[in-house]
């Protein structure tokens, strides 16, 4: 499913980090990181909220609660549950999270305001201008994870997701390496959250609800928008070069439309004059048609790059 708050929370962790998986994330913490330094910088006790809470091997389970399983949550419902949270929770919470007693600055009831104010900060000013492309690139990875689970399984499907994860068989479902007691979730809610930031993490509302959040796919979350070779570019057009470089692996019109910003419609006729070219072809899956190149297309795209 699609979480604007976990989208928000792997942004925060982004910009705390402030190193950059790929080009186009290096470009939006360029854009937004003076800004997020300059406000934690006036608000010391966020800051170390965000290391403490966040930063460890575990996080502070209130920063990251489970997503209800029903619909698409609103950031606002989503960051209220963050609000709302009892501070001698909070307070809880970021002691597990620190491994032992927390700071003075740290022991205080308003943890939860503070944590919750931080985070609709990162959505209008890092988040929210994005969405709309962010949210295609999560749709596709959705489409493409349900793509490989109808064709090739569970263990296809999850073994690239994150880092440790693994489908053992028999209903077993390596999250991680660490060791942690396993779970035993039969007839709960097992939610699959993509997020565009290269980060991971598990949470839960025992013993009804869990979710796994995890990177989108590389290839999604780079969205190289460029034309491809320069010489087919000259070819064929940039936009059309670009469609067909990115057909190397199957695709529907959806991630190509995430992954090189045009319209459907113009999509849809590159394809439309690739297919008649036959330097693409289509299968479908399910519901989905997928369009990928054909030998001749391999042929083309490997000779413009000499």
């Amino acid at each position: 499913m699609i979480s604007e708050l976990n989208e928000t929370i792997a942004s925060l962790v982004a910009l705390q980090r402030a190193t950059a998986a790929h080009s186009g994330e290096r470009a939006w913490l360029d854009a937004h990181l003076p800004a997020y330094r300059a406000r934690l910088r006036d608000d010391p006790v966020t800051a170390l909220l965000v290391r403490v809470g966040l930063m460890g091997s575990w996080n502070a389970d209130f920063l990251t609660p489970t997503p209800p399983g029903e619909g698409g949550p609103s950031f606002a419902d989503e960051v209220a549950r963050i609000r709302e949270t009892p501070p001698d929770e909070a307070r809880a919470h970021m002691t597990t999270s620190m491994g032992g007693p927390l700071p003075s600055a740290l022991d205080r009831s308003d943890l939860p305001s503070r944590a919750a104010d931080l985070m609709e900060w990162v959505w209008e000013e890092a988040v929210r201008p994005y969405w709309p492309r962010r949210r295609r690139l999560l749709e596709a990875d959705i489409l493409a994870r349900t793509r490989q689970l109808g064709e090739v399984g569970w263990a296809a499907a999850f073994d690239d997701m994150r880092p440790g994860m693994r489908w053992l068989g028999d209903g077993r479902l390596r999250i991680n390496m660490h060791d942690y007691p396993p779970q035993v979730i039969s007839g709960a809610l097992l939610l699959f959250v993509p997020v565009t930031p290269d980060t991971a993490w598990v949470s839960w509302e025992e013993p009804h609800r869990y979710a796994v959040v995890y990177p989108c796919a590389g290839v999604l979350a780079n969205g190289d928008r460029s034309g491809g070779p320069e010489a087919l570019g000259r070819l064929l057009g940039p936009a059309r070069a670009g469609v067909l470089t990115l057909l190397a692996s199957p695709k529907s019109t959806t991630q190509l439309v995430a992954l090189t910003g045009q319209g459907l419609g113009s999509v849809g006729r590159h394809l439309k004059i690739l297919l008649e070219a036959g330097l693409v072809t289509r299968r479908r899956t399910g519901r989905s048609v997928l369009y990928y190149r054909t030998p001749a297309g391999d042929t083309l795209v490997s000779a413009s790059r000499r």
